[in-house]
Parts: structure tokens; sequence; C-alpha cells
């Protein structure tokens, strides 16, 4: 039985990388799109090769069309034909509230999260569709519905975004076999927040957490992987939440 190839965005570091490390153990081969960090995408991919699955590195921003175009077509020259896509690359901007935001923070922030999304889901249903089936996750946030007021809900509006994108996608392509879901974290301890100018961020909104704690990287890498697996064949159009309750 021939093995899936995977396609994760935004893989060298935090979610990203432990959905690819958490897929290579569940028998997927990747392909790992970075956008600046070589060095720590290539010690994802040699995780993912210790677990015994292929993983091929393909720098490429996904705000950018030819950068997609050819992340996709080096994905099928070196791997295979893709048959899962895990849209994870995503940016934040400063924190703070919208009436401060930089013009090109906010364009940043809707190219990578919403463009990004949809060039590479219009990708992914292009080969998907060709092939026979697939299935995408796009990665969504707990800020879709918290709406994250103070912080970034510029953020929150393109996260907004994509649980429409996965709902319509969903229909549009449950006929030609490919499902599409989203999972939405709460807050994870990633370098995200340092990022973003907050490192101590985690630490101080577990007490608004209902299970006391932010989330860590693997147990979003558990959920893409239950919805990229057989044991989902039934599940499309779905937005699972994973956020401790909050």
């Amino acid at each position: 039985m021939r093995r899936p190839v995977t396609l994760v965005t935004g893989g060298s570091r935090g979610i990203g990388a432990a959905t690819c490390v958490r897929l290579a153990a569940d028998g997927h081969d990747l392909v790992l799109g970075y956008v600046r960090d070589r060095a720590a995408a290539e010690a994802t991919a040699e995780a993912v090769r210790a677990a015994g699955a292929r993983c091929l590195t393909v720098r490429a921003d996904t705000s950018v069309e030819a950068d997609v175009e050819r992340l996709f077509d080096r994905a099928a020259e070196g791997v295979g034909p893709v048959t899962g896509l895990v849209n994870n690359a995503g940016v934040t901007g400063p924190l703070g509230p919208l009436a401060g935001a930089r013009t090109e923070d906010l364009r940043r922030v809707v190219e990578v999260n919403l463009l990004g999304y949809l060039l590479c889901c219009r990708r992914a249903a292009r080969d998907m569709t060709a092939t026979g089936g697939g299935a995408i996750v796009n990665l969504s946030s707990a800020a879709a519905t918290l709406g994250s007021p103070g912080d970034y809900v510029h953020y929150a509006a393109t996260k907004a975004a994509t649980d429409a994108l996965t709902v319509g996608l969903a229909k549009e392509l449950g006929p030609s076999g490919i499902r599409v879901n989203a999972v939405a974290p709460g807050i994870i301890e990633t370098d995200m927040h340092a990022a973003m100018g907050d490192p101590d961020r985690p630490a101080r909104a577990a007490a608004s957490i209902p299970l006391g704690r932010p989330g860590a990287p693997g147990e979003i890498a558990a959920a893409v992987a239950w919805l990229l697996s057989p044991d989902a064949s039934y599940t499309t159009g779905t937005v699972l939440r994973v956020s401790g309750g909050r």
C-alpha cells in the first residue's frame, strides 16, 4: 500500500514541526515548507527521517503564487503526488489594538494567513481532484470566535475566514473525494508568543483556561493527524477546537 504524502507549510517549528514528526510516526512521507529558518527545517526533517519517513524541505513563501506552485511541483517530483495538505504557515504581527496597527503588518497577516491558505488550497484541490481524492487540514484558531480584542483582531479575522474557507471548500470538494477540515488551537506553548513580543503570554493565560494550562504542540499535531487518518473518513467541513475549554 502506498504511503500518504503530506505537505505541511510552516513545518520548521512549533505546531508545524510537531505535526511533521507525528505524521511520520503515523506512516506519512512529508514535504516540509518553510520560509526562513533552513536550520530549523532540516532539524525537523532529520526527526522525520529518524521515524522512518521520507522528508523533503522546500523554501517557500505561501503568500506568493509562484512559490506555492513550486512547492507543490517539488513535492510531486521529489516525494510523490500530495495526498494531504496541512495549511499551517501563519503570522500574527505585533500584539496590540487595531487602532495602533501598521498597514504593512495588517497586509502581511492577510496575505499569509488568508491568501496563502487560498493559494495552497487551490493547488491542492486541482491536484487531488486529478488523482482521485485527498485531505486538507487548515490551522485555524480559537481567536476566530473569541475575537482577541487588544491582542490581534486582524489575526482573528483571518482565522474566521479560515473557518469559512474550510466549510465552503469541504462542500465544494466532497464529491471529488476530498475532505477539508480545520483545527482551532487555543493558547499553545510555542515561540510565536516571543515573536509577537510577549513570551510570557501562555503562562499568564493559564488562569483563563478551564483546563488550567496552555496546550502543547503535540496535542494539536494529534488532532491534525486524526483528521488526516482513515478514522476520520466521514468527517469533513468540521472545525475541531483544541483549546483547553477556552
